[in-house]
């Protein structure tokens, strides 16, 4: 019996297919394929170069870019420049003053704030006992000084007429010593009388001159005596009625009145209290003068002067008004001007603390060259400019005039038609050129 080959039992088994049969040939490349590729890669190169140009463009246009968006641009035009100066104001009376009480003492008030009073009107009465009894003592003593006045002027009559006779009689002897001497000299002459009588007549006439002499002498000095004690009465009582009359003013000072048609402002003391010497009791407003009080920036308030015409908007309307003061002290960066409406024409109703609006015309001049204001003008001193050519800015030095809330003169270094940045120079730093995006 034949023997079966070892491996004939692998002969029934499944047989596993390859992949020959999947494989496919793949054909050659053809040359146009190639030449698209290196048309996408040049085309790839153009787009480099074209980027690359622009950003080089952009650095050469400037050192740093910024958003026009952050930026405002104004365009240099001609026309005429109006510096104006608008500002909100308060209305307050240019004559309000506040009444204060003249000594301590209690109050009795006659009105009520806001009562419309008439000149003269008594407002208010201060009872002070003190001042009143100051006054009676000053009125006695002045009786006492005038009494004594009165009698120092009859004082001098009487020594004035004791002189005076004492001058008549000395007058008298001296006529008869002279008809003596004159009766003994005829009798001398006819041998009747020795020479010692003559000489005794003589002697008499002598004496008689010196008496006349000394009581002339005599009433004029008591005379101007008499009169110097008499005037030295006289200005003692004068003094004093000085005193009387000051007293008195201060109790009528007492009584606070009106010191012009108006209407009573605040009353700061209540009825009835006692009030400090020289204390405030009331205020009057008059009504017929009326003023408006405005704030001004520092940098206008140079330029403004007193007599300065003004417009005062009220009640609908406008008024003309004069610049009336300007303060010479700046608080806060401003300065205080009081405008008042001009030859005294002021709407009716108008009330104090109202809120007006105020429009000062400074100046006006015709066909210049300006921009529109902005923070570049603080930036550089108003000597630098930031000028804009397409899609950058390089900065131009330029001189500037006068200004207004809107617009600054340009005296060189632009024309009409230029652009120039007017704020957000402050980003700009130390650059002379910058590139401006987005416009």
């Amino acid at each position: 019996m034949d023997t079966p080959p070892a491996n004939a039992h692998m002969d029934n088994r499944p047989r596993i297919r390859d992949t020959a049969g999947q494989d496919q040939v793949m054909a050659t490349p053809s040359r146009p394929a190639g030449r698209k590729r290196i048309a996408i890669a040049a085309t790839s190169a153009a787009v480099v170069v074209v980027l690359g140009g622009w950003v080089a463009s952009g650095w050469l246009s400037g050192a740093r870019s910024f958003d026009a968006s952050r930026l405002r641009i104004a365009e240099v035009t001609r026309g005429d420049l109006v510096r104006d100066l608008s500002a909100e104001g308060r209305l307050i009376a240019a004559n309000s003053p506040t009444l204060y009480a003249i000594a301590a003492g209690t109050v009795s008030l006659k009105i009520v704030a806001g009562d419309k009073v008439s000149k003269g009107q008594a407002l208010a009465v201060i009872d002070s006992p003190e001042l009143r009894s100051r006054l009676v003592q000053e009125e006695s003593t002045l009786a006492s000084l005038e009494a004594e006045a009165s009698r120092a002027v009859l004082d001098a009559r009487i020594a004035r007429a004791n002189a005076q006779r004492a001058l008549d009689q000395a007058t008298v002897e001296r006529t008869a010593a002279m008809r003596d001497l004159e009766r003994y000299q005829r009798a001398f002459d006819g041998g009747a009388v020795p020479q010692n009588d003559l000489a005794r007549a003589q002697d008499l006439m002598k004496k008689a001159d010196i008496g006349l002499a000394a009581a002339r002498k005599d009433f004029e000095l008591q005379s101007a005596g008499a009169d110097l004690d008499a005037r030295n009465k006289q200005l003692q009582a004068q003094r004093q009625r000085a005193v009387v009359e000051e007293a008195r003013r201060q109790v009528d000072g007492l009584t606070l009145r009106a010191p012009f048609d108006g209407q009573v402002g605040q009353v700061q003391v209540p009825q009835g209290t006692q009030v400090a010497a020289n204390g405030p009791v009331l205020s009057v407003v008059d009504l017929s003068r009326f003023e408006v009080e405005i704030k001004v920036p520092e940098s206008f308030a140079r330029d403004l002067g007193i007599g300065m015409p003004a417009q005062i908007a009220a009640n609908n309307g406008r008024f003309a008004g004069e610049i009336a003061a300007v303060s010479p002290e700046v608080v806060n960066g401003e300065v205080t001007a009081r405008v008042r409406f001009a030859d005294g024409k002021q709407p009716p109703g108008l009330r104090q603390n109202q809120r007006l609006s105020v429009r000062i015309v400074m100046d006006t001049r015709h066909d210049v060259l300006m921009v529109e204001r902005g923070p570049f003008l603080e930036q550089d001193g108003g000597n630098v400019a930031w000028v804009v050519d397409g899609s950058s800015a390089s900065r131009r030095p330029i001189r500037t005039g006068a200004s207004s809330l809107s617009s600054v003169e340009i005296v060189s270094g632009l024309k009409v038609g230029d652009r120039i940045v007017v704020s957000g120079t402050d980003q700009f730093g130390t650059a002379d050129r910058v590139r401006i995006s987005g416009q």
